[in-house]
């Protein structure tokens, strides 16, 4: 069995196999195999892009690109994003899920890569990796015939503001500034594929049967007229007795200040014959509920875990985030495959931090899927001791660990990849 990076005459193979993988039936016409190939050709890094093949066979896919993720304190921090990652059913169990992943962790780490990340399909797959949970999400659903925004939240707009539905080809424009702006205050926020916002927006297509329904796109402009905001939305229509109760899903609302988010929801609440907003995969500590005058009108479901995050270069990972509490911890991390194993001298504060390799006696030990759970604020150095992920060594050094590394608000990745 051959692991290797894939060609481009393999490409509608490699995007057949995902098929597969994921348990779509693909479409081995030729014309279907020649658009999935033009497709990928511009969506993926073929030097990022591996397969498992048997023969001439692709059984296996995986791929990664570069990009890189933002950090309490607002820093980016440089991240291989794993994604299209599957082994078909005739195949399990030989060993192919570990060859590929390693295979791209070793470029990652020599390409000075500080973090791999993922979203976990299967929760058990993905800790023996070294990766941990790190961002998690919530869906909430608002019912619009018990209650509407406070006085409170609405008086958060700004003056002169305006909302504008506008087409999609416009959206493709204006959304890159939009969403960088949002990023530099949202730890846990990925950087965009340059094809992000054509593809979301179906003005790129992808092969047929893989595009989105259309979407309405709602620009927020400041009072300067600059673009802060939007919402891209769908609206599912309901008649009982000839009266509405249309629901309005919306798929993202990204915003660069509050202002902006609060004017987009203030739109969302207005649109005619809506009864119910879905409100989306938003953070699971999202401001939602105190946002509207009854909040069990709110309702949510279980938060469900989202990024999983995987040290490689703990001495950068470490020092490039700011932390709410300055402290001094001495860490050793255990990592079977090695990259982020060692003992590391941690001395940071809000205004930044140094990490360095060290020989002084360790505070706490911990494995790299648990630094993962803890680096972006969202994870509790309590709770993982208790559930016997973390060793604390000298006394205190637990409670100062919860202090430095968690976050007043959760990280939050809006974005799946």
């Amino acid at each position: 069995m051959d692991i290797r990076t894939v060609t481009e005459d393999e490409l509608g193979a490699w995007g057949a196999a995902m098929d597969v993988g994921f348990l779509r039936v693909p479409d081995y016409s030729k014309e279907v195999r020649e658009q999935w190939a033009d497709y990928l050709r511009d969506v993926v890094d073929l030097s990022r892009t591996r397969g498992a093949f048997d023969g001439d066979q692709c059984v296996g896919t995986f791929r990664s690109w570069g990009g890189d993720i933002i950090v309490p304190g607002g820093a980016a921090v440089s991240a291989s994003a794993i994604t299209n990652v599957t082994v078909s059913a005739t195949h399990r169990r030989r060993g192919l899920l570990t060859r590929m992943m390693r295979a791209d962790l070793d470029a990652s780490a020599a390409r000075g890569e500080a973090l791999a990340v993922l979203i976990a399909a299967e929760y058990r797959i993905y800790g023996r990796f070294g990766f941990g949970p790190a961002t998690d999400y919530t869906v909430f659903r608002v019912d619009l015939t018990r209650t509407r925004l406070t006085e409170h939240t609405l008086s958060l707009k700004e003056d002169g503001g305006s909302v504008a539905i506008v087409p999609p080809e416009t959206f493709v424009e204006l959304g890159p500034a939009i969403h960088d702006a949002f990023r530099r205050r949202t730890p846990g926020a990925l950087s965009r594929q340059e094809l992000w916002f054509p593809l979301y927006s179906r003005v790129r297509l992808r092969p047929s049967g893989h595009n989105p329904d259309p979407r309405f796109y709602a620009v927020y402009r400041d009072a300067s007229g600059t673009p802060t905001g939007y919402l891209a939305y769908r609206v599912e229509e309901s008649w009982e007795d000839f009266v509405p109760k249309a629901t309005l899903h919306m798929d993202q609302l990204i915003a660069a200040d509050r202002a902006a988010e609060v004017a987009l929801w203030e739109f969302a609440t207005q649109v005619d014959y809506v009864a119910r907003i879905s409100a989306g995969e938003r953070a699971s500590d999202d401001l939602l509920r105190g946002m509207f005058t009854d909040p069990r009108a709110v309702t949510w479901d279980s938060p469900r875990d989202f990024v999983w995050v995987r040290p490689l270069d703990v001495p950068a990972a470490l020092s490039a985030r700011t932390y709410p509490v300055a402290g001094r911890l001495v860490l050793e991390v255990e990592d079977e495959l090695g990259y982020a194993a060692g003992r590391f001298a941690l001395d940071g504060g809000p205004q930044g931090a140094v990490c360095t390799r060290t020989d002084e006696p360790a505070h706490l030990v911990l494995g790299a899927s648990a630094l993962g759970s803890l680096y972006l604020g969202g994870g509790s150095a309590v709770r993982l001791a208790a559930q016997g992920a973390i060793t604390e060594l000298i006394p205190g050094s637990l409670e100062l660990a919860e202090v430095m590394f968690r976050t007043a608000r959760g990280p939050w990745c809006p974005d799946w990849f």
